[in-house]
Order: C-alpha cells, then sequence, then structure tokens
C-alpha cells in the first residue's frame, strides 16, 4: 500500500488562518488595554468579591438574613465575636444583612439591564437598520416615554403591581429600554449601508442573518459598555426605591431598605445602620463604573485618560 492511499488531512486555508489571528490579536489588545488601566483593574476585583459575596451567601453569611436575635437590636458594632457589626431593629445580625444585600442589588442590577437591553436591541435594531413605518413608531415610542418621568412611572406601576424583587426588576426595566434603543439604532443607522453590508446583502443574505452577523459583531462595544454603566445605575435606582419603602420586601435584604431603616431610627446612636449599606452602594457603584470606563478606553485606543 503506498503512501498515495491514504487520506491527506485537510488543512486550515491561509485566509482563516489569518482571520482567526487577527481576531485574537485584537481580543489580546483589549484585555491588554484594559489590564493597563488601574483603576479598571480595581473596580473588576470590587465586583469580583461582590459576586463572590452574591453567589455564596447561603455559606459566608454566619446566620440566616431573617435570623432575629432581641439582645443586640440597635447594638452598635463590634458588640461581641459572634455579632461583629450588632443588629438592626429587630435583632437581625448586621453582618448577614449586608452579605445577602449583595445578592439583591447585584441580581437587580444585572437582571435590569439585560431585560431594558433586550427591548432596546429588538426596537433599535428594526428601526436602525429597516427604516421607515418601523423607525417612524419606534421614535414616536421613544419620544413619549422620555416625556414621562422615569421615577415618578417607576412609583405609579409599583403602587400598581406592589413591591418585591421580581415586581422592581419589571418596573426598572421597562422604565431603561429607552438609551439602549436609541443606541443601537445609531450603531444600525451607521453600518447599515457599508460595503459589507452591501456585499451580504447582494448575495442573498436574510435581513436577520445580516443583522446578527455583520451589523451586530461591530456595534458590540458601544452595546457592552453602556450595558456596563447601565448596572450601577440600575443598583442605585432599586436603592432608592427600597429607602421609600416600596422596593424590596421584607425579610428579603436589600441595601436601600437597610439605609432608610438607619435614617428611621436615631442615626445620631445607631449611625452604623445606614452608614455601612450606604458605603456599599456607593463601592458597588464606584466598581462597575471603573469596569465601563476601563472598557471604553480598551475598545477605544484613541481615548485618553
Amino acid at each position: 500500500m503506498s503512501q498515495d492511499d491514504f487520506p491527506t488531512p485537510p488543512s486550515a486555508s491561509p485566509v482563516s488562518l489569518e482571520s482567526d489571528i487577527r481576531e485574537r490579536s485584537v481580543i489580546g489588545d483589549i484585555a491588554r488595554r484594559f489590564v493597563r488601566n488601574r483603576l479598571a483593574v480595581l473596580g473588576l476585583t470590587i465586583v469580583s468579591v461582590l459576586v463572590f459575596l452574591a453567589v455564596f451567601a447561603d455559606i459566608i453569611a454566619p446566620y440566616r438574613y431573617d435570623d432575629a436575635d432581641f439582645k443586640i437590636a440597635n447594638e452598635l458594632p463590634f458588640v461581641d465575636a459572634a455579632h461583629p457589626l450588632g443588629g438592626d431593629s429587630i435583632g437581625r445580625d448586621y453582618l448577614t444583612r449586608l452579605i445577602y444585600g449583595a445578592r439583591t442589588s447585584l441580581l437587580v442590577g444585572l437582571s435590569v439591564p439585560l431585560f431594558a437591553f433586550s427591548i432596546g436591541m429588538l426596537l433599535g435594531a428594526s428601526a436602525g437598520y429597516l427604516g421607515g413605518p418601523i423607525d417612524f413608531v419606534v421614535l414616536r415610542l421613544v419620544e413619549i416615554a422620555t416625556a414621562i418621568p422615569q421615577l415618578l412611572f417607576a412609583l405609579f406601576l409599583l403602587s400598581i403591581t406592589g413591591s418585591g424583587v421580581g415586581n422592581v426588576i419589571f418596573v426598572l426595566a421597562i422604565t431603561a429600554w429607552i438609551e439602549p434603543t436609541r443606541l443601537i439604532r445609531s450603531q444600525f443607522l451607521s453600518y447599515r449601508e457599508r460595503e459589507f453590508v452591501t456585499a451580504a446583502r447582494g448575495i442573498g443574505a436574510s435581513n436577520v442573518r445580516i443583522a446578527i452577523t455583520h451589523i451586530l459583531p461591530n456595534a458590540l462595544a458601544p452595546f457592552l459598555i453602556s450595558f456596563t454603566f447601565a448596572i450601577p445605575l440600575a443598583i442605585f435606582a432599586e436603592a432608592g426605591l427600597s429607602f421609600l419603602g416600596i422596593g424590596i420586601t421584607e425579610p428579603t435584604a436589600s441595601w436601600g431598605k437597610m439605609v432608610g431603616a438607619g435614617i428611621g431610627t436615631s442615626i445620631r446612636v445607631y449611625y452604623h445602620l445606614a452608614l455601612f449599606p450606604t458605603l456599599l452602594v456607593a463601592l458597588t457603584m464606584l466598581g462597575f463604573s471603573f469596569v465601563g470606563d476601563g472598557l471604553q478606553e480598551a475598545f477605544d485606543p484613541t481615548r485618553t485618560r
């Protein structure tokens, strides 16, 4: 049997290899620019710690979030080793409540932009790529929604739907789709007449295929950056609604609700009840803001700090 009888294994074409190398090089350059930004790395570290606390709160927290010990109610921090941060007004361990509050804040902070950007992706892509009557209708919807104050509309909807994590996510999502819609529409408008889109349309590619495989990857960078900045805004909105008493319901832990409860008590004596959750909300927003700034600089090398 000769060597010619064995099939020759297919080899990758030079074009595909060059494209793969170029793609990996672009991703590597983005990662290197992100790592060089120290504030971005600090923000990523903060976010990673908060995500770890949120995911493993059941293991890390020393108690259940709804266990009450009336002997430590409203005690100052560092009362003993078992309750280093004391307790809230009804004796629930405050360190435990802070840890579980990270889960609530991140759940809302990630879910709200996910749903809002899904709505914005559908409306913005349809309006920007198809244009015509669809673009007209979407723009009118955006103008109407912009004229309505988002906070007042959220308060109105929560008064109808009631409080709770699911309702808060739903209400904030349907009041936060305006900016994603504008962003995606502008991106699709700028790319729909490019040469590669025209070429794909010329060979018979469908509108859905062109939008998903040709335009969306090019619009992904500003989309990802805007998504990152939307996370702290959602966390702050949830904290504000919970502070007003219409957000997260008991006994679920929420930093915003803890701030409201702490201010409602004698803040000059039990200052820690409002101080610690306020600092954690600020730290969380700062971490995600640093990550967003880092991504913006990494995707745009011409941007200077």
